[in-house]
């Protein structure tokens, strides 16, 4: 166990703020409620950003920026849009020592100028679809923040789609939600329940909205990703018209989809351990490190850096650029040049000192489990793309069973009190309430309905109402 790190079970939150500061991902900025993201935390981005945006390109979408400012007249002018983000709103009111006539609100999120944009784009169907991301930051003012989970600024991508159809704009919607699970799980390690959102978590001005759901390892949820499907109601805030096929004037139809930085915050307390960061390999910016060891300095110098930096290259080639790292901070001692990498989340440890370089081997050592086993340099580039490939394996299996672990499944409001006045995690129950009683669920448990599961079909008595054809609904504590 890390003396600088506090134990899960001690203290959950301190916890993943020191796992945060011994790998060096963030730290909090002057300005209250910001975070500074470190070079291992912005590697760590790139990385996750990379991912995401091939999968984008590959289903049809192109990047674009749009402005950071935003005139306040177009967030008013969709009514339920406004009310839901005008509390966490920042406002430029002052620029250029003189007072603005319009103030401008700090993006929260864009569709409002985005949708501006396509009613000037859009006049026929053959303008249609508009498929579009962005990388960008936004910003939502918090009160309580947590680096990574919830800052009032933080980075992120939003999609906005337009589309002639109805059909066409749902098919996005899901199918980006798709593209999201997918990645979420066989990249991050993240096990994700993928649903539909209730009508009190719906995101403001959205007909429908459906989310991945990951669970950390206090048993709360954590949104990881959303999609939105906007039917007509930000076309017809923006008028964003078009002639269709029949000759016709008809309103778009969009989309919009966002995931951000949390995902590194839901990386880090799905796998992390009381020694600190774990990552998944296909994540991991540096994937394996390569640490030579010997007290005799000519002999790491004329024997073991070349024997490494060669392993290094050859490994580079079969995963990626610079996702191998040669160790050289040798005015460290051995023990701890082990733990700082160790405390970064590295996947795979290779060491290379006297004993190994007579018998032509490094010693691996896993960061998910510790275990130790001995590769020959001739199997380099056979085993250590096969071990990665089961540590990332290992991860998912572990973080899915002990999601499985802590769902249940209630029957009424009795049983379900008691299931968060111990621990919580996932709670299975059927639901039709609206958001009166969903308000008066999370005020008695502090429980939220995260989604109704896409994979679950099953209908049943609602658990809070007795109303009967309820659809299955899971609910958790969440970030």
């Amino acid at each position: 166990m890390a003396r600088n790190i506090v134990p899960r079970k001690e203290d959950y939150s301190q916890w993943y703020l020191d796992v945060i500061k011994t790998a060096e991902l963030a730290d909090y900025a002057p300005v209250r409620g910001c975070m500074v993201i470190r070079p291992n935390g912005y590697a760590l981005w790139e990385s996750i950003q990379g991912h995401f945006d091939e999968a984008f390109k590959e289903t049809g979408h192109v990047n674009a920026y749009f402005p950071l400012l935003i005139p306040q007249s177009f967030l008013e002018k969709e009514a339920e849009h406004v009310e839901g983000f005008a509390p966490e709103c920042a406002v430029v009111t002052h620029a250029g020592g003189e007072e603005l006539e319009e103030p401008l609100i700090i993006r929260p999120t864009s569709e409002t100028v985005i949708g501006h944009m396509y009613s000037k784009w859009v006049q026929s169907w053959r303008d249609l679809p508009i498929l579009i991301n962005q990388w960008c930051n936004v910003m939502r003012w918090e009160k309580r923040s947590r680096l990574f989970l919830r800052t009032s600024e933080f980075l992120w991508q939003e999609g906005h789609t337009a589309h002639a159809t109805s059909e066409e704009a749902m098919e996005e919607t899901l199918k980006m939600l798709g593209v999201y699970r997918d990645i979420m799980e066989n990249v991050l390690g993240l096990p994700i329940l993928a649903g539909e959102k209730s009508e009190g978590e719906r995101f403001p001005g959205a007909d429908n909205t459906y989310s991945c759901e990951a669970m950390m390892s206090d048993g709360k949820a954590l949104q990881a990703g959303t999609s939105h499907f906007l039917g007509q109601n930000f076309a017809r805030a923006f008028d964003i018209t078009f002639q269709n096929r029949e000759g016709e004037l008809d309103y778009a139809w969009t989309t919009s989809w966002g995931s951000s930085t949390r995902l590194i915050g839901a990386i880090v307390m799905t796998h992390s351990d009381d020694d600190g960061l774990v990552l998944p390999p296909r994540v991991a910016p540096v994937k394996a490190v390569i640490i030579p060891i010997s007290p005799d300095q000519s002999f790491v110098d004329e024997k073991l850096l070349p024997r490494a930096r060669e392993a290094a290259e050859r490994l580079d080639t079969l995963l990626s650029k610079r996702s191998v790292r040669v160790d050289t901070d040798f005015h460290l001692r051995p023990g701890d040049r082990f733990f700082a990498n160790l405390q970064k989340g590295i996947p795979l440890r290779l060491e290379l000192g006297e004993k190994e370089f007579g018998k032509g081997l490094f010693q691996a050592v896993r960061r998910d489990t510790g275990e130790r086993l001995d590769i020959s340099w001739d199997q380099v580039e056979e085993r250590v793309p096969a071990l990665l490939e089961e540590i990332q394996q290992d991860l998912f299996a572990k973080a899915l069973a002990f999601r499985e672990k802590n769902t249940v499944r209630v029957g009424d409001f009795g049983e379900f009190k008691e299931v968060f006045r111990g621990r919580g995690g996932f709670v299975e129950a059927f639901f039709a309430g609206g958001r009166e009683e969903e308000k008066t669920i999370k005020e008695e448990t502090g429980a939220t309905a995260r989604c109704f599961p896409m994979d679950k079909e099953e209908r049943g008595t609602c658990f809070f109402t007795g109303r009967p054809g309820a659809r299955l609904a899971v609910f958790a504590r969440a970030y």
